[in-house]
């Protein structure tokens, strides 16, 4: 994996990129995170608000039920009402002359005192009783209504808070003495119009509900529910997928104690115009982004065009086509290196034809003259004439009864035509081995029964490619500078094969050997390539071994004193392009 380096990004792209890092994404980082911080106050700040707004309502909605509490209170400790409601009058002009001259002033008190109170209604089963005023008979058409069967299921002295028909009433019993015979209650319908007016004027941005004991909706001001019509449970109601709800519930009040205020607000609602400052803030950010990438986009091209403009003839440069930048009127710094490259253009050009085309004709004639010469002594040393004398040498010993001699002049042939005519510059380990035994037969008619060889080669190697003559010099070296200085007999043993995908050459000899001292020396010498010293076969089969196959070879000498040496060559297998 490549390593990231801001080398390899081209100047267009840096400029952006810098734009990016150190401009656009600041401004929008900081950009949203002062929408969401400015979004979380102004949430917290109409939340309190929600809250004191729901909080004010029930505090008023509490003051309206309070007055008719109160008004219930004293309907029931009123003493002349108490003692009418329980007397048994006995002529209706009995009733209606304690009625207008006692009981009218209780009731006009109450209704001028309270304009909260939309009907104040006194119900009683005393048959002496007449419907008058605000006074009507407990009549089977009232104990069959839906008030008076849930105020039927109370058993308390207080006032009961009743919802029926979409009124608000206080219904409370005036039993103030116990021993009574008769049963009277009073009923206080609230103003409607003065609780939707609460409602209405509430700061609450939401839907506001009230409830009783049981979660039952009494009164909402949500307007397309039909709450009048049926009985709806606040967990029924569906509500926005984020929305805010508040709850208020009455404490420490006898008449309220179960029912509660809920408030929920849509929080897509309450945060509406945050929403659209951020939209703003998106449209600035992307007026933010594309005017100011649009500038960097042409400055860059300014300079993008201009410096591949003289890539471009710079690459013509390398083939030799020296032409000089039309110059333009920039005097940046583009400009200057354009002046400084036509300069360095011209001069070079000048230089190659002055220089270098006159040292090239120079060479180009020293190199004829070594030709001329190289082919003058090519003409005095005729291969044919060489081929020709060898092989009547050979017949001669042969018509002589001479075999020995005229097969080593038979080698000596062999290997001067296979030195002068291989024209290729590999050929099959087989190749090889053929001049390997033909120089081996040489020495041993130079050296008689003190040179014995040995050549054990697989048959998976003979047709491997090897470049030409490659074994032969160490082959040489063993015979001439291992054999010959032995006083014993010599034995050159030769083993080639494959070993670990690779081509194994082991030669050993039992000659004179080296010293360790000696050894590292030829070692030395081996890697030097401005001196040629005594060994120039080997450092030369070396030197080819390195141009053919660089580091993929081994190379690897053994030797001791008196004991002989030994040279393994390891190749790769793979023939060469």
């Amino acid at each position: 994996m490549s390593r990231f380096s801001l080398h390899n990004i081209k100047l267009r792209d840096k400029f952006l990129l810098m734009y990016l890092v150190s401009v656009f994404i600041p401004i929008v980082l900081t950009n949203v995170i002062f929408y969401q911080v400015t979004t979380n106050n102004i949430k917290s700040q109409k939340t309190r608000d929600a809250d004191i707004a729901i909080e004010q309502l029930q505090r008023e909605l509490r003051a309206v039920i309070d007055e008719a509490a109160g008004i219930s209170y004293l309907y029931y400790i009123d003493p002349i009402l108490s003692e009418h409601m329980d007397k048994h009058f006995t002529t209706k002009v009995e009733y209606v002359e304690a009625y207008h001259t006692q009981l009218r002033a209780v009731f006009n008190k109450s209704e001028q005192a309270y304009k909260t109170i939309r009907e104040t209604t006194v119900y009683t089963d005393n048959p002496t009783i007449m419907a008058s005023g605000p006074i009507r008979p407990l009549t089977p058409d009232v104990t069959g209504t839906d008030w008076y069967q849930v105020f039927l299921r109370t058993r308390v002295s207080y006032p009961v808070l009743i919802q029926s028909g979409g009124v608000f009433s206080l219904v409370q019993r005036l039993d103030l003495k116990e021993s009574g015979s008769y049963s009277s209650l009073v009923k206080i319908d609230l103003n409607m119009d003065t609780v939707r007016q609460l409602f209405l004027n509430t700061g609450f941005q939401g839907k506001l509900y009230f409830t009783g004991q049981d979660g039952t909706i009494h009164y909402t001001n949500d307007w397309d529910m039909d709450w009048r019509g049926r009985s709806i449970v606040l967990a029924d109601v569906r509500t926005p997928d984020k929305s805010i709800h508040f709850t208020k519930a009455y404490s420490n009040n006898n008449y309220l104690n179960g029912w509660s205020l809920h408030g929920i607000m849509d929080e897509r609602t309450m945060l509406a115009d945050v929403h659209k400052s951020g939209t703003f803030v998106i449209y600035l950010a992307c007026i933010n982004f594309l005017l100011p990438s649009l500038i960097i986009a042409a400055i860059s091209r300014s300079i993008h065009v201009r410096l591949v403009r003289i890539l471009r003839y710079m690459k013509r440069v390398k083939h030799q086509h020296f032409e000089t930048i039309p110059e333009a009127d920039s005097k940046d710094e583009i400009g200057q290196l354009t002046v400084a490259f036509n300069r360095m253009t011209e001069t070079i050009h000048s230089l190659i034809n002055d220089v270098y085309v006159a040292d090239i004709q120079k060479k180009d004639l020293e190199i004829k003259r070594r030709q001329a010469q190289l082919h003058a002594l090519h003409s005095q040393i005729n291969p044919h004439f060489l081929f020709n004398a060898l092989e009547t040498i050979r017949m001669r010993s042969l018509i002589k009864g001479e075999a020995e001699t005229a097969r080593t002049v038979h080698h000596m042939a062999k290997i001067f035509r296979k030195s002068i005519s291989w024209s290729r510059d590999w050929v099959t380990v087989r190749e090889e081995l053929e001049l390997i035994e033909c120089f081996l037969e040489i020495q041993k008619y130079r050296f008689g029964d003190k040179l014995q060889y040995q050549l054990t080669v697989e048959d998976a190697v003979l047709e491997q490619h090897i470049p030409k003559m490659i074994f032969l010099p160490f082959v040489e070296n063993a015979s001439i500078h291992g054999i010959e200085g032995s006083p014993g007999m010599g034995l050159i043993v030769i083993q080639m094969g494959i070993s670990n995908d690779s081509l194994v050459f082991r030669l050993s000899d039992n000659g004179i050997g080296m010293a360790e001292g000696k050894l590292n020396e030829l070692l030395v010498y081996m890697q030097q390539d401005d001196h040629m010293g005594d060994h120039v076969g080997m450092k030369n089969a070396y030197y080819r071994l390195k141009l053919c196959y660089k580091e993929t070879f081994d190379f690897h000498i053994e030797s001791k004193q008196g004991s002989g040496t030994t040279v393994i060559i390891r190749l790769p297998l793979q023939q060469p392009a």
